[in-house]
């Protein structure tokens, strides 16, 4: 990617966000007093989650549209998305009033597919194609080049950058008077996002200390930073879907390549269930995995680094599928060291669950109890899962258990097995 020159880029992008006002008004820059006062420091939310798709997409998707309308090339478009850029792309179709064609996996959750139609409308064509998003992806390329349909890529284009980029804009004019932008936090998975936002602060003469967050199930921009170039990850954990990309785009990464590894910050999964959670509980506010991503990362600062400082956080997507809590609350409480899994060799006779039963504390609970198989003659394997109040309770009945004569074993951070079994 050619670079534009900074005046340039400001230009084009207060251009893309002055059409953008036909869609949405800014999203808004929430000083959040809650996370505030735990950090000691000023921390506010760009709320990305409450543009009219839920996440900030439907920026690159609309200034990629409006430019390619705009030059007459086409009316008909077509992308490959399972999550938030179908979206976006959708809503951009149906207001400028031309035809586009979505391909999602077979697998994509019906909830999904349907907040596409909706946003679309008429405008749009839903197809559903192979398991997996290479496939899908493949076949939308396939029909890009037989119905001369032009491909609106999800992050890695100029245009998608410079849609996304309006987001920095919005942020830089709604900081209160006076006040520097210290710290910024924002999520990266292919890299339109961040790059935008790179280029537009630079081209405004801002120098935020930029924290750039990735789940650690899919680290592509560290490792091609730690590699000083473009790398594909083998195998990625999909759980933070909007954020999980096995290559981080080639556009993205001429403009990302200036940061170092250490710059990228990776999150656990299981932790960030626990931000998703309280964010909801606390503050109500729902947010999808890779929008929690800039607010989890706030955890990993040096207190001194936060103190009186001023921060922002990219809440960059809220389409949450509350189909999914059960999983996010029961990863949130065993990160947390609230659950915990075990495998427990019980003696066949009379009385000896109760005697399991006994030992257990005040605070514990079983919350899964399953007969696996005779292990030997008079002895058999028990799946149980047990909750507690504090995580140091488990200290306890873990010894307790011991004591007891239990023969027991621990699955809850072991992935192959609990993986199977839990």
């Amino acid at each position: 990617m050619d670079l534009p020159a900074p005046a340039e880029f400001e230009r084009d992008v207060r251009a893309a966000r002055a059409a953008m006002d036909a869609l949405f008004e800014p999203t808004p820059l929430q000083e959040n007093v809650f996370l505030s006062e735990r950090y000691g420091a000023r921390i506010f939310l760009k709320r990305e989650d409450l543009t009219p798709v839920r996440s900030y997409k439907i920026r690159g998707a609309f200034n990629f549209l409006r430019k390619r309308i705009g030059a007459g090339e086409t009316d008909r478009f077509v992308c490959a998305s399972a999550g938030n850029h179908a979206q976006g792309f959708a809503y951009a179709c149906r207001h400028f009033g031309v035809t586009g064609t979505v391909f999602m996996p077979v697998t994509t959750p019906q909830q999904k597919i349907d907040k596409t139609r909706v946003f679309g409308g008429d405008a749009v064509e839903i197809e559903l194609v192979g398991d997996i998003f290479d496939a899908c992806n493949a076949a939308a390329l396939e029909f890009a080049a037989r119905e001369g349909a032009v491909m609106v890529p999800p992050f890695d284009d100029p245009d998608i950058i410079e849609g996304q980029a309006t987001v920095a804009l919005e942020i830089a004019e709604q900081l209160p008077e006076g006040v520097t932008m210290d710290r910024l936090h924002v999520a990266v998975g292919g890299g339109g996002l961040t790059s935008g936002m790179t280029l537009l602060f630079e081209a405004l003469g801002l120098a935020p200390k930029m924290m750039l967050i990735e789940p650690a199930g899919a680290p592509s921009l560290k490792r091609s930073l730690e590699r000083g170039e473009r790398v594909r990850l083998d195998r990625i954990d999909s759980f933070v879907d909007g954020a999980a990309v096995a290559q981080i785009g080639a556009h993205t990464h001429d403009v990302l390549r200036r940061y170092r590894p250490e710059d990228v910050t990776l999150v656990s999964e299981d932790r960030l269930c626990s931000t998703i959670i309280e964010m909801l509980n606390v503050e109500g506010i729902v947010l999808e995995p890779a929008g929690a991503l800039s607010i989890d990362a706030l955890r990993d600062v040096p207190a001194r680094e936060l103190a009186g400082r001023t921060v922002v956080c990219i809440t960059s997507g809220g389409n949450f599928d509350f189909e999914r809590l059960p999983d996010v609350k029961e990863r949130a409480l065993r990160h947390e060291g609230l659950k915990k899994y075990f495998i427990l060799r019980l003696p066949q006779r009379p009385g000896a669950l109760r005697d399991f039963l006994e030992i257990l504390g005040p605070e514990d609970d079983i919350t899964r109890f399953e007969y696996l198989k005779k292990s030997a003659r008079n002895f058999g394997s028990i799946l149980i899962g047990i909750e507690t109040r504090k995580a140091s309770n488990f200290v306890g009945l873990m010894a307790r258990m011991t004591d007891a004569g239990f023969v027991w074993q621990d699955i809850t951070d072991n992935d192959l097995v609990a993986g199977v079994l839990v």
